[in-house]
């Protein structure tokens, strides 16, 4: 006989309630390390499971090995506490990576990372889930979140379910702060909900954990021990992350069109096109490694169709970049490397154009027109790589260098270059076209 009592902690009872109720449809578990995220969702997990015969459920993490570490120890565990045998109430295929119920339900063990070669998340295909559970959901795309989440209509007319899915997080800056921003401001739609955990919530945690947490730095102590959500990541951050989600909703000013393009070199470089309506980005484009011909003509294109002035053209023109600008004649030729202007004291005219980018941005005088999530995301990623160097130094202003910032993120750049070269236009007298102060 399957014993199923589990011992919750008051938060965790308060998710649960939200789960089992008619109107919670995406609950974010979200706060402190230790404060049972995992125990929570596996307990959801299994129990719905047990209730609702040949139902089928999903566990997804950003990579599947840190799933079969983490998350499905932890299921292990609760089985264990409930008395759920192995061999007998449920199968676990090694292989398949499924887990089968003695009733037939089922969970699917999923890797959820954004991988070039399935930018869409196809690999999910036709996959129809009743449920779904996503550990450390901040690790994971907004995009495969709303793509899993629309797989889930598996078998809820037979048992009058709605769709649920149940994310858990610790603070971190990037998609899921936004849900606990709507929360703090009380924003957040109905039919989602947000608890804030911690490891003072969770009374079977080891008396040695909080000990070590006390350990960390302080950024982590803030991030993983009081679950702070406003933490100050880093004190060489040039852009507020508040002011970068803002950019695809702020009203600027317009005018004047420009076209900035950062221009592919190697085989995984994206060219990117900016189209500016003075200070709002207009219309986006992309093109994977093209010959400079045909980058040319798109942007010729563009130009002839938008009434663009030559000169408010600004081509990326350090190494194949050139080739492009070369057929263009009147375009601006940008070279990352060369003297910032007005001789200001910064390392060269990029870093002197990402200065001005940043303090653009948080005075909110940058706006793009996109619904794409995945550019989004790319962007805000990119634009959290704009970082001070060598700060305790007397010398010139710099940033982290781009070889850096493809070493964290495993891509160049090309979305953030593009945007910081429009700020080229922005330089004059410190006022620029649009008297940005």
């Amino acid at each position: 006989m399957i014993d199923i009592n589990p011992d919750l902690t008051a938060k965790q009872k308060r998710a649960f309630k939200y789960l089992i109720d008619d109107t919670t449809t995406e609950v974010l578990y979200g706060g402190a390390a230790g404060g049972g995220k995992s125990y929570l969702l596996c307990c959801y997990a299994i129990i719905t499971c047990l209730k609702y015969p040949g139902v089928r459920g999903l566990i997804g993490r950003s990579k599947l090995d840190a799933l079969k570490k983490t998350t499905l120890n932890t299921f292990f565990d609760v089985c264990n506490q409930w008395n759920i045998k192995a061999g007998e109430h449920y199968n676990y295929n090694a292989q398949s990576n499924i887990i089968t119920f003695y009733n037939g339900s089922q969970i699917i063990l999923k890797d959820l990372f954004l991988y070039p070669s399935d930018a869409n998340f196809d690999s999910l295909g036709s996959l129809e889930i009743t449920f779904a559970c996503i550990d450390e959901a901040n690790q994971i795309t907004e995009k495969a979140k709303n793509v899993l989440s629309s797989r889930i209509r598996y078998k809820l007319d037979e048992y009058n379910l709605i769709p649920k899915m149940i994310m858990t997080c610790n603070p971190a800056k990037g998609w899921v702060y936004n849900i606990y921003k709507d929360d703090r401001d009380n924003t957040l739609a109905n039919h989602k909900k947000f608890i804030q955990a911690l490891v003072s919530d969770n009374k079977h945690i080891s008396k040695h954990y909080e000990v070590q947490l006390m350990k960390l730095d302080e950024i982590s102590k803030a991030r993983l021990l009081r679950g702070d959500w406003e933490y100050d990541d880093s004190k060489d951050t040039l852009v507020d992350y508040d002011a970068i989600i803002n950019m695809f909703s702020n009203i600027v000013d317009t005018g004047e069109k420009y076209i900035t393009a950062d221009i592919a070199r190697f085989g995984k470089d994206k060219t990117v096109i900016y189209l500016w309506n003075g200070l709002q980005i207009s219309n986006i484009y992309t093109m994977d490694m093209s010959s400079m011909v045909d980058v040319s003509n798109k942007i010729k294109e563009i130009q002839q169709r938008e009434g663009v002035r030559l000169s408010n053209i600004c081509i990326d023109s350090d190494g194949v970049g050139g080739g492009a600008a070369d057929l263009i004649r009147g375009c601006k030729n940008f070279y990352n490397g060369s003297k910032a202007v007005r001789g200001e004291n910064y390392q060269n005219l990029k870093t002197q154009c990402y200065y001005k980018l940043a303090d653009m941005i948080n005075k909110g005088q940058i706006g793009i027109s996109t619904n794409d999530i995945k550019f989004k995301e790319l962007l805000i990623q990119e634009i959290e790589m704009v970082k001070r160097t060598n700060i305790d130094k007397d010398g010139k202003l710099s940033i982290l260098s781009k070889d850096k910032v493809k070493d964290l993120i495993g891509r160049s750049p090309d979305y953030s270059d593009a945007l910081m070269m429009r700020c080229y236009y922005e330089l004059g007298l410190n006022t620029g076209k649009y008297s940005v102060r």
